[in-house]
């Protein structure tokens, strides 16, 4: 029996190619005879589909598998709705870089045939999750698969604030911001920070200062279970913004406490049986190939 019969599409919105590639997918997988569901915001820009169509988050609920047309960002956007499900993501690029989703769309067919077959490989990857809190009350949260940044938003100026990890007092520090960063999210904003390269499979977090006026600051790994509370300076004169992955954004004002830590649900993420970490580094970040020109 087929471990995947109901499959769902998620797609980035605004994109004449994500749009062609979904129906090449919906097509090959109609001819399977699978059950497709597509994401209700992708579903009105495909009129006449004739499919069953869900919110995002319902379909973790419904589905054995969800694949995700467009770029990096867009798988962001799902790990976060369907983290809590435990379903497995499968990701095809339309997108630039192409860290998580690293089906090329030339090879829909053939990669998506083997992971129907059962030939791929499973990850998982964990979430961090982040809450401000004012006097002692919630004023947000977010989730994140890449990393929560705290950052001046439109001012130029610098942050100054505290940073405890796991209730001990580590630094006052001031700085453009600060990147907290999952291994997932180390090749991404926390690399252009100078931050290092973690593996996915490492249990850990990098805490990663932006600009930060004190030189002899440098990135910390620690312990993914470690809890992370910054709190920002009363004093300062503007109000920093808490980012998680860059897309959801909530402000802070000065005296706010943030704490992050690691989310109980975790992303499950399906790659093809080829899928190789260092050269999906190599050939997205520049690196050199073998000597003699080889791959």
């Amino acid at each position: 029996m087929d471990q995947f019969r109901n499959i769902g599409i998620i797609g980035r919105l605004g994109s004449s190619q994500v749009l062609d590639t979904i129906r090449r997918l919906k097509k090959f997988l109609l001819d399977r005879q699978l059950h497709v569901i597509l994401e209700d915001a992708i579903a009105e820009m495909l009129p006449g589909h004739g499919l069953q169509t869900s919110t995002r988050r319902h379909l973790g609920e419904i589905c054995d598998l969800v694949i995700v047309v467009g770029g990096d960002g867009s798988l962001l956007g799902a790990a976060r709705a369907l983290a809590g499900s435990g379903v497995p993501v499968l990701g095809i690029n339309r997108g630039s870089l192409g860290f998580l989703t690293d089906i090329r769309p030339d090879e829909l067919e053939l990669k998506v045939a083997e992971v129907l077959k059962g030939d791929y490989l499973t990850e998982s990857r964990f979430l961090l999750q982040a809450e401000v809190r004012r006097h002692g009350e919630a004023m947000g949260q977010g989730d994140a698969l890449n990393d929560i940044v705290l950052h001046p938003g439109k001012s130029t100026k610098m942050i100054e604030f505290e940073l405890y990890i796991d209730g001990h007092f580590v630094c006052t520090q001031k700085a453009d911001g600060l990147i907290i960063a999952t291994p997932t999210g180390s090749t991404a904003y926390s690399l252009s920070a100078g931050g290092p390269i973690m593996h996915p499979k490492l249990d850990a977090i990098v805490i990663v200062p932006m600009c930060p006026h004190t030189l002899s600051s440098r990135p910390i790994v620690v312990d993914s279970n470690s809890e992370l509370k910054v709190v920002v300076s009363p004093d300062l004169q503007i109000y920093p913004l808490v980012s998680c992955d860059g897309q959801n954004h909530f402000t802070c004002t000065p005296g706010d406490t943030i704490t992050v830590g690691k989310k109980s649900q975790k992303l499950t993420l399906i790659h093809p049986l080829d899928h190789n970490y260092y050269e999906v580094c190599r050939t997205k970040l520049g690196w050199g190939s073998r000597l003699g020109g080889g791959d």
